[in-house]
């Protein structure tokens, strides 16, 4: 892996079939051609030439580290340096490694791209990298109109989104001594190519990243490129305008750990800001659904949350399966699986007299990872060290917190007995619920308004 023979370029191979490299080939002959390039060869072309030919799409930065990358390929194992424009053989090989290459040739890629010199180069180099990476996702998918109804403005919180999301990746890394890469300290610690490759071996979204700002800033071979399990389609059933505890990043990044047939498409079910501050209207909202996305902030703007692998049911005992886990968004980017411990993934009960009448995922009764309470926008997150069923630390500023943000998507295509349940009240469902409504003096503001659906 990454040995120090290890070239790009020499006994180079196009990995494109041949209608694919028709058209690297028709993009080439268009940046050679640039007129705004006059004294560039014909055979090769200009930073001034991408930059004409993307234009804005994407930033500044990410082209010309891309055509850095490109001019430093050695195709013959004799160059002095980088060459003064990209040729044609250059230019096939930077997009046939970087489109179509393994890790080793994708690595090597990113280290030109990074570094004009041969061998290591620092860690806060590859900070730099891949948050300039981040950022030009967002760029490029925001200025080809590609969000599918998400925002890619920056949310607000002490610490940008993009930074968040680099330095997760980035903590992905094993230095040379096997630890991960997990702060500042670790900056000026040298990034050797067998350490690149097998950062891009295990963490697929620098890849991927890389293949969109490529597909779709240079608009090449963008058929083979699909965003849909990348970026899912958000819909929201309201009317009025809605804006989300979530950016386009923080929803990539949850998007990427659930299960593929689930990562196309995010519905809307429960929205605090729509809906109402009720856990009534959450129960009533989220039961019945299918598999869900439920995130919130604190008062302190820490925004975490959990992902329920089955449908959410009212009743005393714990449900779901290993494949919830648990997530925080700000401030750091972070995913908790199950551990095995215990099987107390998800909780919803309300109504009850001796056990804790809320919304929880993993720990136990009391001492819950994530907990919310009936009485809507309190809740808790505790973890002395780590919860017991996900390993996560506490997820909110404070161990007892209060919100008043709240969102839950349900994720994947419903089945019909879902959106049928889902059309069916939680008061119609649970006459408890509806007589604890009443007990408490409030009114239930659907009677007289549509029909009891009729059970199944």
């Amino acid at each position: 892996m990454g040995n120090s023979g290890s070239r790009v370029g020499q006994s180079f191979c196009s990995r494109f079939l041949p209608e694919e490299q028709a058209e690297i080939d028709r993009l080439f002959d268009a940046l050679s051609s640039d007129k705004n390039s006059p004294n560039v060869s014909s055979k090769s072309f200009s930073l001034k030439a991408l930059q004409n030919h993307v234009g804005e799409a994407v930033p500044l930065e990410m082209a010309t580290r891309l055509y850095d990358g490109m001019r430093r390929v050695d195709l013959t194992g004799t160059a002095k340096g980088p060459s003064e424009n990209v040729s044609r053989e250059q230019f096939t090989a930077s997009m046939s490694h970087l489109l179509k290459g393994n890790s080793e040739e994708k690595s090597l890629m990113i280290m030109k791209m990074i570094s004009a010199t041969e061998g290591p180069v620092k860690a806060r180099e590859v900070q730099k990298f891949t948050e300039d990476l981040v950022g030009s996702v967002v760029h490029v998918l925001s200025h080809r109109q590609e969000l599918r109804g998400w925002t890619g403005k920056e949310a607000p919180g002490p610490a940008p989104r993009v930074q968040l999301l680099a330095a997760q990746l980035l903590s992905e890394m094993k230095l040379q001594d096997g630890k991960r890469f997990l702060g500042p300290q670790w900056l000026d610690c040298d990034c050797d190519r067998a350490m690149m490759e097998d950062w891009v071996f295990r963490v697929p979204h620098v890849a991927i990243f890389l293949s969109v700002v490529i597909h779709k800033g240079f608009l090449i071979l963008c058929s083979s490129l699909d965003l849909t399990t990348l970026v899912p389609e958000r819909q929201v059933d309201q009317g009025r305008g809605f804006e989300s505890i979530l950016d386009i990043l923080s929803v990539m990044y949850i998007n990427a750990h659930l299960p593929r047939e689930q990562r196309h498409c995010w519905r809307l079910l429960f929205s605090s800001e729509l809906h109402g501050h009720s856990f009534s209207q959450l129960c009533g909202h989220v039961t019945h659904r299918g598999p869900c996305v439920a995130v919130l902030e604190d008062h302190d703007k820490h925004v975490f949350g959990g992902f329920a692998s089955c449908s959410w049911e009212v009743k005393p005992q714990f449900q779901g399966d290993d494949r919830c886990f648990l997530f925080s968004i700000c401030p750091s980017m972070a995913v908790y699986t199950h551990t095995g411990y215990n099987d107390h993934y998800m909780y919803l009960n309300h109504g009850q007299q001796t056990i804790p009448n809320g919304l929880g995922m993993g720990g136990q009764h009391n001492y819950f990872g994530l907990w919310v309470d009936v009485d809507f926008g309190k809740g808790h997150s505790r973890a002395k060290p780590t919860c017991t069923t996900y390993n996560s630390p506490q997820l909110s500023a404070q161990e007892n917190f209060q919100f008043d943000k709240m969102e839950v998507w349900a994720v994947g295509d419903p089945s019909e007995e879902q959106l049928a349940k889902g059309s069916k009240s939680i008061l119609d469902a649970d006459p408890e619920a509806q007589a604890l409504l009443e007990i408490s003096g409030r009114s239930r503001h659907s009677e007289g308004l549509r029909e009891i659906p009729d059970d199944e």
